[in-house]
């Protein structure tokens, strides 16, 4: 017994001494291990006799119960030392101040189409809004765009389950507002469209602004005033020319591009022109008594002009360093 007293006193005192776990794992096989103090007291017993067996193994048994607890309060104390040093070493003083959090922005497209919308607001427009998957009816059909015409190709449209697309224009939400209200009709549908191109001014994902006018005496002029008045005032520019080039569109006619100028040379900003009697035969309003005019145009790119941005996938790239100019 006291030599089993002994080796529990010096293992004691060995765990203690130990600075680290792999140390402590060292000392522990020098009492636990194979040829460990304690590990020879148990082979000693085949020396004994069956009479003294017993109440040795017990004596051992007992040793061994005390060292490994000592052991485990040794790893549990190490363990407990050094999340007080890594606590201590992460404390915060949460007197000191702040490291100055960035002020967030809108984002330049929402800037823009919120633009937009304040300007057809204040000309007398609404401002619609529909689902961004449509039947076929709503974004080919009522738009009198014939079975065979491009524009349902799968080169150019999303098509989903259940022969649904990804809308490739805003003008299914003209459709489906003319058939939920009687004219007069003064609306813009602002929103996100989708079609298969991607480059530095072309994204499969992009916004579009169309705009729809229905009424008795409504005129080609009126679209011409409107859509100059908006442009001078987006752009905020009453020297900006515009101009309006004959053009085609199956949901219009006549039809015409629309160009604007700051003075140098032109530029493509929409298209537009008066509705065609087939889109409102579709949509059960009486061409012989209603006309209307129709305009669409892409507010990426008024953003890309009114920025100075020359790559359109800046606006979708997420990067901070773009980004923290319009805050």
């Amino acid at each position: 017994m006291n030599e089993l007293s002994s080796i529990v006193a010096a293992a004691q005192a060995d765990f203690d001494a130990c600075k680290d776990p792999a140390a402590l794992e060292n000392a522990k096989a020098r009492y636990l291990g194979k040829s460990g103090l304690l590990t020879a007291q148990m082979k000693a017993l085949g020396q004994l006799s069956a009479a003294q067996r017993p109440a040795a193994g017990a004596r051992i048994n007992e040793a061994k119960t005390h060292i490994e607890q000592a052991l485990d309060r040794r790893r549990q104390s190490l363990a407990d030392e050094k999340l007080e040093a890594q606590l201590a070493a992460e404390a915060l003083d949460v007197s000191l101040p702040g490291r100055g959090a960035g002020a967030g922005g809108m984002h330049p497209l929402t800037r823009t189409l919120d633009r937009v919308e304040m300007l057809f607001r204040s000309l007398g427009f609404e401002v619609a809004d529909g689902p961004e998957i449509e039947d076929d009816f709503h974004n080919f059909t009522a738009l009198n765009m014939p079975e065979d015409h491009p524009a349902r190709s799968m080169h150019d449209t999303f098509y989903v389950e259940g022969g649904l697309v990804l809308r490739t224009h805003t003008s299914p939400v003209q459709v489906r507002w003319m058939q939920a209200h009687e004219p007069p009709i003064k609306i813009i549908a602002p929103g996100r469209v989708y079609r298969v191109d991607s480059d530095a001014t072309h994204s499969p994902m992009f916004h579009q602004v169309e705009g729809l006018w229905i009424g008795e005496h409504v005129s080609f002029a009126d679209l011409k005033g409107v859509f100059t008045e908006f442009l001078r005032r987006f752009f905020e520019r009453d020297d900006l020319r515009v101009r309006f080039r004959p053009s085609f569109f199956p949901f219009t006619e006549p039809s015409a591009e629309i160009d604007m100028s700051f003075g140098e040379g032109w530029l493509e900003i929409a298209g537009s022109g008066q509705v065609h009697p087939n889109v409102l035969k579709a949509v059960g309003i009486d061409p012989q008594r209603w006309q209307g005019i129709a305009f669409g145009m892409g507010p990426d790119r008024l953003a890309m002009l009114r920025y100075g941005v020359n790559d359109l996938r800046l606006f979708y790239e997420n990067d901070l360093r773009f980004l923290r100019q319009f805050a």
